[in-house]
């Protein structure tokens, strides 16, 4: 472990990092279609919603001349899309509506809550996530998440890993990079992050695709600390 001396805080992906949100999204749709004889292959259209996520963020950063969009309207554009794509019949705007939110009801990872809990005592603890505000905000109520505030990528109107996120959350922070950890289940998530200064903590969530998990089995990079989960990165850190 490299010296984390002056870490004062630390931010988190959230995605696969803080919350499973295959599983979570899974059984939500599932359990919102069966009472309503609503049938569709919900794991595919889970893991193919997943797959649209890069792609329409980089949309928005390939086309700055159109703004910036948050991504619970990604989220909706997406999921429109695919609804079509699986032949999803009967759907109504309060509908969709509902699904999307479906994203600010992921369910934490069993270490996160307690191991977040832990790390609070020391440092400052935040998301630092591609989603928005709202997003964060309901998930961390609806989670019990200890954020002690919530930053996201809406706020700097750049998605990670544009530097201008992780330089962005040290600035509102009024720390400097090195005194910032960034936290991450995802290798290129931590090499953006360490390329802008920052600490960083690897901690591997070798589920997160289920079948589908291509990569991020192990730390593929120098970081700072290598945990098993986020109660071994509270011991390592001295919480």
């Amino acid at each position: 472990m490299s010296d984390t001396s002056a870490v004062k805080a630390l931010i988190f992906d959230v995605f696969g990092t803080v919350v499973d949100w295959r599983t979570s999204l899974i059984n939500d749709l599932t359990a919102w279609s069966a009472p309503r004889g609503i049938k569709a292959d919900w794991t595919a259209l889970v893991d193919a919603w997943r797959q649209a996520y890069v792609p329409s963020m980089d949309s928005v950063r390939h086309h700055p001349e159109r703004g910036f969009l948050k991504l619970d309207k990604l989220h909706r554009h997406s999921l429109e899309a695919l609804v079509e794509k699986f032949g999803i019949k009967g759907l109504t705007d309060d509908d969709l509506h509902h699904l999307t939110l479906g994203w600010h009801r992921l369910h934490p990872w069993k270490d996160s809550v307690p191991g977040l809990t832990r790390l609070k005592t020391k440092f400052v603890i935040s998301p630092l996530s591609n989603g928005n505000v709202a997003l964060l905000t309901n998930m961390a109520k609806f989670g019990g998440l200890p954020w002690d505030l919530i930053m996201s990528a809406e706020l700097f109107k750049h998605y990670k890993p544009d530097p201008e996120s992780y330089l962005g959350a040290c600035e509102l922070l009024s720390l400097k990079p090195h005194e910032v950890m960034m936290v991450a289940a995802h290798n290129n998530d931590l090499d953006a992050a360490q390329k802008c200064g920052l600490k960083t903590s690897f901690v591997p969530r070798i589920t997160e695709y289920g079948p589908h998990q291509s990569r991020d089995f192990k730390a593929d990079g120098d970081w700072d600390v290598v945990a098993e989960d986020f109660e071994d990165m509270a011991k390592r850190l001295g919480c």
